[in-house]
């Protein structure tokens, strides 16, 4: 079968298509014939040689996927898939291809209301927003929620998710043009980073935030201490502007402050299937209604990858990209 392949570690220039062995299902794994793989940072630092795949997992990258059960393994009938059906899931990478092989633990039917291309926009997103808000920071209606980079396929995500169980969501974002697409997914304070402190702002409009949302990490954790309200919690899962951060402990103290930094691709396969069974009971819902949807930027013949690859990088989009075999 064709994959996105990364011979060597570079530039969005090293990514090819290229043939691997097709995809077989083992023990307790369906068979997806991919519909659409989204993009993700992750993929963009395993192709710069920074973030290599889970051992078992494929080399070549992609975290989701959306497409048609083509094949049922051992053991995993129980699971109630079957040839045909319409899913979406979360891989610990492989999906830059025509096929993968996914533990039954980590796929979701895709709602008859969601295009099935289009689907691959959810499961990575949802998963890490839902895991990281939700069930470690624990959002409860009423409280405020910032999300770092709200235009971004997380962000999105976190916006709409922020919304739908009671919470005032502020957003960080460079442009006018990102801010609106947040306010029209449900964003209630619209923070320019390029030209307001965000600390300051969120003072102003809200005493603080309960929970933060944090994909940057460097010289943002002192800020984001600083932008807590009392008993606030920092969720982080990704650091854009380096690992390297230092901490005012008396700071955090005084706000009764908790940080948590997480990875969801490394998780254990048993892990990963909590989470997407905690989605599926609580978030499906939201996607079969319309509540919430995924957005979508732009979608790249697969042999395209690099120029995905590329928009990715440039920031300019908002939602996410998506390749389409």
């Amino acid at each position: 079968m064709k994959a996105v392949l990364v011979r060597t570690p570079g530039d969005a220039s090293v990514l090819e298509i290229g043939e691997v062995p097709d995809a077989v299902p083992g023990e307790g794994e369906v068979l997806i014939d991919v519909a659409a793989a989204g993009v993700n940072r992750a993929d963009v630092s395993q192709r710069e040689g920074h973030y290599p795949p889970p051992p078992g997992s494929p080399e070549w990258p992609g975290l989701e996927v959306s497409g048609v059960i083509a094949g049922v393994g051992p053991g995993a009938e129980a699971a109630g898939f079957a040839v045909g059906d319409r899913v979406c899931a979360l891989l610990g990478g492989g999906g830059y291809a025509e096929r993968v092989a996914v533990p039954v633990g980590q796929v979701l039917p895709v709602p008859e209301t969601v295009d099935l291309v289009d689907a691959a926009a959810l499961p990575e997103v949802v998963a890490t927003v839902w895991s990281n808000v939700f069930l470690l920071a624990e959002l409860r209606a009423g409280e405020t929620l910032l999300v770092h980079g709200g235009s971004s396929g997380i962000g999105t995500m976190a916006v709409q998710l922020g919304r739908a169980f009671g919470a005032r969501v502020a957003v960080t974002a460079r442009s006018a043009e990102k801010l609106e697409a947040c306010r029209e997914l449900g964003a209630d304070i619209l923070i320019d980073y390029s030209q307001d402190d965000f600390v300051q702002r969120i003072k102003e409009e809200a005493g603080g935030a309960d929970v933060i949302l944090d994909v940057v990490g460097g010289d943002y954790l002192d800020r984001n201490v600083r932008a807590l309200a009392v008993n606030g919690r920092i969720a982080n899962i990704s650091s854009l502007a380096g690992g390297q951060a230092s901490l005012n402990l008396n700071a955090l103290m005084m706000k009764r402050g908790t940080i948590r930094s997480t990875s969801l691709r490394a998780r254990p396969p048993a892990e990963k299937a909590e989470i997407i069974a905690s989605v599926r009971e609580n978030v499906w819902p939201l996607v079969e209604n319309g509540s919430v949807r995924p957005v979508i930027a732009a979608r790249f013949p697969l042999a395209q990858a690099s120029e995905a690859h590329r928009l990715m990088e440039s920031s300019a989009h908002v939602g996410k990209i998506l390749l389409v075999p």
